[in-house]
């Protein structure tokens, strides 16, 4: 997301997590397929596919399928992503549902709802009321109904930009690359503002899509509410 990184910090597991400082930028290391809304909107709902990238132990890769609302401010850029990541620094090769906020400037993992490659995830980003540090909720749909994941009041306002990407990170320190077999996003839904209804994200939203590139695809199956990414 930026050309730096932020110091390492630790994950709400207690893992050793980095994280970029700032919006998607082409940077060493970093690969972000999907897409980014050219206006702002207060939520954003789809389905995610758990697949299984070759992470390594041991190292700061990760892959990430995930929803992000976010906005530039004064203080920088600030956000709430959610969705499922493989991290290298997790004492397993696992998937597992996570949030990323910059509130807290950690990574929270959900092992209560344990997933694998396979599953079928359905995420919602929301903002939850109204004002310049509106509450953005992430909620995951599980077992026939939503379970609130976090609340984060950020200066984003109850509209924001928001992205779907498949996010891959190649640690530096290890070079070399990480196989993501294609991760399949799917019924990627937009509401205009809080007391909005959802509709689909269509080619009629003014939209940045991501381009491929070092190896990693993305195709826009119907542009932009079904997609999928990965290695080439």
């Amino acid at each position: 997301m930026a050309a730096a990184l932020v110091p390492v910090l630790l994950g709400a597991l207690g893992g050793p997590t980095a994280r970029p400082d700032g919006p998607p930028v082409p940077a060493p290391g970093y690969h972000h397929l999907g897409a980014t809304t050219e206006g702002r909107w207060s939520g954003v709902l789809g389905r995610l596919a758990v697949g299984n990238p070759t992470v390594r132990p041991d190292s700061f890769d990760f892959v990430a399928t995930r929803f992000m609302a976010k906005a530039n401010t004064p203080a920088g850029v600030k956000w709430l992503e959610a969705g499922w990541a493989e991290t290298g620094w997790s004492d397993s090769a696992e998937q597992r549902i996570y949030t990323f906020d910059t509130n807290t400037l950690k990574w929270t993992f959900y092992d209560q709802y344990p997933i694998k490659p396979g599953d079928e995830v359905w995420i919602e980003l929301a903002a939850t009321g109204t004002g310049p540090t509106a509450p953005w909720g992430a909620w995951l749909w599980w077992h026939d109904q939503w379970h609130l994941l976090t609340t984060q009041s950020l200066p984003i306002s109850e509209r924001a930009t928001i992205e779907e990407y498949v996010e891959v990170y190649v640690d530096p320190a290890h070079g070399g690359e990480i196989q993501v077999p294609p991760v399949e996003v799917d019924n990627v839904q937009l509401k205009p503002d809080p007391g909005g209804r959802f509709g689909y994200w269509t080619d009629a939203v003014g939209t940045s899509p991501g381009a491929d590139a070092d190896g990693y695809c993305v195709t826009f199956d119907t542009p932009y509410d079904t997609w999928h990414a990965g290695s080439c």
